[in-house]
């Protein structure tokens, strides 16, 4: 009998909600660039999901006409932080129940089960791995290391080596630059204008989570809508969270309480990007999130919102970082967690 070809290498990004499974041959190509998701159930227990992982990667296999016979091994995309390698800590999206859940082993028996065969899993922080998608996009066949920063409901980071890998640290918990406190007298309001907004996190100190993300514009609307009393926010009876929403739909069409919001959103991310620029002298910078997404923003939105970036970073770069730092935005978009756990499937596995 002729030897099978393992090449397809899976990959599953799993949120509290939703899981997305993807897949990239043995050079790095996608396996499709389809979105595939299937539910998560985290409501219904550990067990719930691991069948949910397993009907994603049998779904994303049979819609692309492979079987478990091609596969070499796998990766998963889970939000931290852990205990030790595979094993859950307490996650702010996830049951208390799942608190020292050993997600590697049980999700490690289930695909041995349903391919007849052990499969070589590898697991990590969300955000890591959404890195390596998003670098592999990027770096071509250059090595250069790669930073991404991704406003969302929180601000996902990853710093990326000249290997591809992600630099996850000695505790397992991810990149979380963004509970690093941000300058606040950079921002462009005055010191005591601006005040330390609150995190999820618990943290007091002015995480720039919440200057960059979807979690703060409550925060933002509380302290600019004194500025527009005339406002439709200001005379609307909606809650904070509602008028947040509501913020980047208006920035589209030139709102100006939404522009100066997201003025200084991008002025607080370049201000993070050439803090972190200084620690880890990155070739290029990958900005994702919804702000960037074609689909979402406008193209003078997207250039206005990147060019605030820049123009907040380069005064506290290097001379040299000023002229060969590359900033671009993201471009898998939804894919990039589960197409980069299969890359670090691939990496890990051609490592040995």
């Amino acid at each position: 009998m002729p030897s099978v070809t393992r090449d397809i290498y899976l990959g599953t990004d799993s949120g509290a909600t939703t899981s997305k499974t993807g897949g990239v041959f043995a050079n790095g190509e996608p396996v499709s660039t389809h979105l595939r998701q299937s539910s998560t159930n985290s409501q219904n227990g550990t067990a719930a999901v691991v069948a949910g992982w397993v009907e994603g990667a049998e779904g994303f296999l049979k819609d692309n006409g492979f079987t478990w016979d091609r596969v070499a091994a796998a990766g998963l995309a889970l939000p931290g932080p852990y205990q030790r390698y595979g094993v859950l800590e307490k996650s702010s999206n996830l049951p208390d129940s799942f608190i020292g859940w050993n997600f590697h082993a049980d999700y490690s028996a289930a695909i041995a089960k349903a391919a007849g065969r052990e499969i070589p899993l590898y697991v990590g922080n969300d955000g890591d791995f959404g890195g390596v998608g998003e670098a592999a996009r990027v770096r071509g066949d250059t090595r250069a290391s790669v930073l991404l920063l991704a406003p969302g409901s929180g601000l996902g980071a990853a710093y990326i080596d000249t290997n591809g890998l992600p630099l996850s640290g000695d505790h397992l918990a991810g990149m979380e630059g963004g509970h690093m406190p941000i300058p606040r007298h950079l921002l462009g309001h005055g010191l005591d204008e601006v005040p330390a907004f609150r995190c999820g996190c618990g943290r007091d100190w002015g995480c720039i989570e919440a200057y960059s993300t979807i979690s703060g514009l409550s925060q933002f609307l509380e302290f600019f809508l004194p500025k527009y009393p005339d406002h439709e926010l200001a005379l609307s009876n909606d809650t904070l969270r509602s008028k947040g929403f509501s913020l980047r739909g208006r920035a589209q069409n030139g709102d100006p309480l939404a522009l100066e919001i997201f003025d200084i959103q991008a002025r607080a991310l370049g201000i993070h990007v050439a803090n972190l620029s200084m620690a880890l002298d990155p070739g290029i910078i990958v900005i994702g999130g919804g702000l960037v997404d074609p689909e979402s923003t406008t193209p003078e939105f997207r250039e206005r919102y990147l060019g605030g970036i820049r123009a907040a970073a380069l005064p506290y770069l290097f001379p040299k970082q000023r002229d060969e730092l590359q900033l671009v935005p993201a471009t898998l978009g939804e894919l990039s967690q589960s197409i980069g756990a299969a890359l670090v499937a691939l990496y890990s596995s051609s490592k040995g």
